[in-house]
This record gives structure tokens, C-alpha cells and sequence, in this order.
């Protein structure tokens, strides 16, 4: 599968590009835990099959310092014991808030409690925030068929400042 149009060669896409890094400062920027920040990311991209941001999020989390064995088995987070419950209530949250679709009613009240009992407001805010740029981003690359493997750590923010 051969890319279908850059991002980073187009002025418009690239405008666009710097204002979503803007806003995903304010996410990165936020009190939620940046481990949690990128197991919910990566948990997105896995489901929505975005191979560019799956590979970004597990190299960007490695180099922070996430473990192999952890960021293995996000996949599989419900069937794992690596994971705290706060991480596991941001990943049940993650999985309905991508898959919209899938359910007649989005996120559960039974996954929202979970959240309200982990998180505060400001933490709860940036989680949203973070759920629904990831599923953007992980369109935006889908649709143009931007290849994941090539990502560096740092790269994208580095390109955006």
C-alpha cells in the first residue's frame, strides 16, 4: 500500500497539521499521567488500524520509559495484569469512545463512573480531548495511507515548533 498524499509536502495540510499539535499541547500539557496519555493513544490507533500512530505512540511511550512487556499487552489490557485500574478505566474509555459505532450508547455509565472515580475534572477533560483528537489523527493517516515504521521519537513535535 503506497501512500496517497503527503501532509507534510501541502501548505493547507500542514497549517492544519500545526494547529492540531497546538492543540494536542494542551493535552500533553494536562495533569493526566503522560504514561496514560500514550496507552490511550496507542490503544486508539490499534483499533482503528492506524499503523503511522501506533508505531508514533509506542516509540514516543518507549522513550519515555514504558515498558515492552506493558506496551505488548495493551491489546489485550483486559486480559492482563500490568496495567493499574485507573489505566484500565482510561483504556475501557479509549475502546468506547473509538468505537461509537459499535454501541448504541458511546461510552457506558458504568465506564464513566469508573472514570469519575479515578480522575479529576481537569484529568477527565484532557482524556475526552485526547480520545477524540487520536481518532482524528488516526483518520487523517488512514485515509491518505500513511505508513507506520519510519517514526522517530520526538519527530512530530520537533516538526511543529
Amino acid at each position: 500500500m503506497e501512500p496517497r498524499f503527503n501532509m507534510f509536502d501541502n501548505e493547507i495540510a500542514v497549517k492544519f497539521a500545526k494547529r492540531f499539535a497546538n492543540a494536542s499541547l494542551v493535552i500533553h500539557q494536562s495533569p493526566l499521567p503522560k504514561s496514560t496519555q500514550e496507552l490511550v493513544a496507542l490503544r486508539a490507533s490499534q483499533i482503528n488500524g492506524c499503523g503511522w500512530c501506533v508505531d508514533m505512540h509506542t516509540k514516543e511511550a518507549a522513550a519515555a520509559g514504558e515498558t515492552s512487556v506493558r506496551l505488548n499487552l495493551v491489546a489485550a489490557w483486559r486480559e492482563s495484569t500490568v496495567f493499574t485500574e485507573a489505566e484500565r478505566t482510561a483504556l475501557a474509555l479509549a475502546e468506547e469512545g473509538t468505537r461509537l459505532a459499535d454501541a448504541y450508547h458511546g461510552v457506558s455509565d458504568e465506564t464513566w463512573a469508573q472514570v469519575r472515580k479515578h480522575y479529576d475534572d481537569d484529568q477527565i477533560a484532557a482524556l475526552v480531548a485526547l480520545v477524540a483528537l487520536v481518532n482524528a489523527a488516526n483518520r487523517l493517516a488512514v485515509i491518505v495511507h500513511q505508513q507506520g515504521g519510519s517514526y522517530e521519537p520526538g519527530a512530530f513535535a520537533a516538526a511543529f515548533n
